[in-house]
């Protein structure tokens, strides 16, 4: 039988053993500890970046035996969280997606057969200028980036090439018309167009085709033929929805009969999209009992564009 002594001297090495064991235990990271699986809520986007890119790159390590995340994949998902509310679910079934495709990764489909998207991206703010698969002007199909994309600001197109800045990140597609621009049957233009409290408004006119939404403005939802679209010569917008779209003249040239009308809804000033392509507007026809007045209740500059006061409401023209 062991001598006290004895019993003393196994159970502190017993004792130091298992506190050893335990600083191990500690040692190891969590995720290592519990098989290195990556949990995480359902609604990503209740959680900070760092927790995002945290839970997400372990996903991807976890499905891929190891490897670490591109960094322009982990981009694309945290955007789709933020932006588009992608769950966790989501993200793994995206992951599977991407390394069943041979270990490569495509963030989705253009709208159409052959190249017809590109992403250009403005990191840390600097100017970016990207070629086109394309030869003619591009427009706006997805924006990535936390900073608003507005044409003519901070993105801008010109026959073949996109060029981003001031940390503009976006998919951009072929103008309308295809490839090669908005064709031989008029002039692509945009028309500024917004739903005030809900109601239907149209803006432009002699336009032709369909309309494209470039930019969202509003909260809600823009979704064509449902409460935007094209009819009549002019977009159309009702139900809230306050966006930028791209349309197309009928026929002609810039010096064609380009108008755009502008409403000063509830007396509010109000501004429209106008083609600087096409000079400085005059007004052409009055629809408004209020007087319109250029300088008071109407004008136009090179920063707002044309915009409306007072209660004008009015048909503008190229001069």
């Amino acid at each position: 039988m062991p001598s006290p002594t004895s019993q003393r001297l196994l159970f502190a090495s017993l004792l130091t053993l298992s506190m050893a064991g335990g600083l191990l235990a500690l040692a190891i990271p969590a995720e290592a500890q519990v098989g290195a699986r990556a949990y995480a809520p359902e609604d990503l986007w209740t959680l900070n970046t760092a927790d995002q890119t945290r839970v997400i790159s372990l996903e991807y390590r976890e499905q891929s035996s190891g490897r670490n995340i591109p960094s322009d994949q982990l981009r694309f998902y945290l955007d789709q969280v933020r932006q588009s509310r992608w769950t966790f679910s989501k993200v793994k079934q995206d992951i599977a997606k991407s390394l069943g495709n041979n270990g490569g990764w495509n963030p989705g489909p253009g709208p159409g057969p052959g190249p017809q998207t590109i992403r250009c991206e403005s990191n840390d703010g600097r100017s970016r200028v990207c070629a086109t698969p394309w030869r003619g002007q591009s427009q706006l199909t997805k924006q990535l980036s936390s900073a608003r994309c507005i044409a003519g600001q901070n993105w801008f197109s010109r026959a073949g090439q996109v060029t981003v800045s001031g940390g503009c990140r976006a998919e951009f597609g072929p103008g309308m018309g295809g490839p090669g621009g908005p064709g031989p049957g008029g002039q692509q233009i945009t028309v500024q167009c917004e739903s005030s409290d809900g109601r239907l408004r149209t803006c432009g006119s002699n336009l032709v085709g369909r309309a494209q939404l470039q930019r969202q403005l509003s909260n809600q939802r823009c979704i064509e033929n449902s409460n935007f679209g094209l009819r009549n010569g002019s977009v159309w917008v009702n139900n809230g929805c306050r966006g930028v779209f791209l349309a197309r003249t009928r026929g002609g040239g810039q010096g064609g009969n380009y108008t755009v009308t502008c409403s000063s809804d509830r007396d509010r000033y109000t501004t429209c999209a106008w083609d600087a392509r096409y000079g400085s507007p005059r007004l052409i026809q009055q629809l408004s009992k209020d007087a319109c007045r250029e300088g008071y209740s109407w004008g136009y500059t090179a920063r707002t564009g044309l915009w409306v006061n007072h209660g004008c409401r009015a048909r503008f023209g190229n001069r």
